[in-house]
């Protein structure tokens, strides 16, 4: 790793760890500077904003998410369990949720939705191999798989991003979700479980 860019990720791992424990908007580009111990300047020659670097944190936490995802791809279980925990890496943890928060709020929505196209777009060739891997074990029996995997987690980012879903949507998503990818009814029954 080059010098450049070995200061760029330290300035967002510095960021990070301000926007989990202050919250995004509760940390200042001058609070950052502090912490880092550098000029103004060399902060805007690898940021043009504190937004930009908020798009940033949040690459580099959907990049963490993928290596996760990718060890449950290798992982020895059946294919609609990969299919959900990978799903579930890809969510904020606890401790990041003010990241989150910050995303969710309304004057940030451009960035939010940018986020979800972002995550989609990392998430559907690893979940369409999960598919692929449950095709191939007969739980599985669709075509169409990327353009599949994307409703699932359109469907998946719209009920659970703002957790105020019911159960009856929760029985409707396992049933859509086993429909989608032609799975015996029940497979993905243990979803629910899950959520509650």
């Amino acid at each position: 790793m080059k010098k450049g860019e070995k200061r760029k990720l330290e300035l967002l791992q510095i960021a990070y760890r301000m926007f989990i424990t202050r919250g995004y908007e509760n940390t200042s580009v001058d609070e950052i500077i502090e912490e880092a111990g550098i000029a103004k300047g060399t902060y805007y020659y690898y940021f043009e904003s504190k937004e930009q670097m908020l798009e940033e944190v949040i690459n580099m936490m959907i990049e963490t998410e993928a290596q996760k995802a990718n060890a449950i791809l290798d992982a020895n279980i059946p294919a609609p369990q990969k299919l959900v925990g990978i799903i579930a890496s890809f969510r904020p943890s606890n401790e990041e949720q003010p990241i989150g928060d910050a995303l969710n709020r309304p004057e940030n929505i451009m960035m939010h939705e940018k986020t979800t196209k972002m995550l989609i777009e990392k998430m559907t060739p690893i979940i369409s191999g999960v598919v692929e891997e449950g095709i191939k074990e007969g739980i599985f029996d669709c075509d169409n798989i990327p353009e599949r995997v994307k409703m699932v987690l359109i469907l998946s980012d719209a009920l659970f991003d703002g957790m105020g879903y019911s159960e009856k949507e929760v029985i409707v998503f396992v049933d859509l979700i086993e429909k989608l990818f032609g799975a015996k009814q029940g497979t993905m029954e243990f979803i629910k479980g899950l959520i509650r």
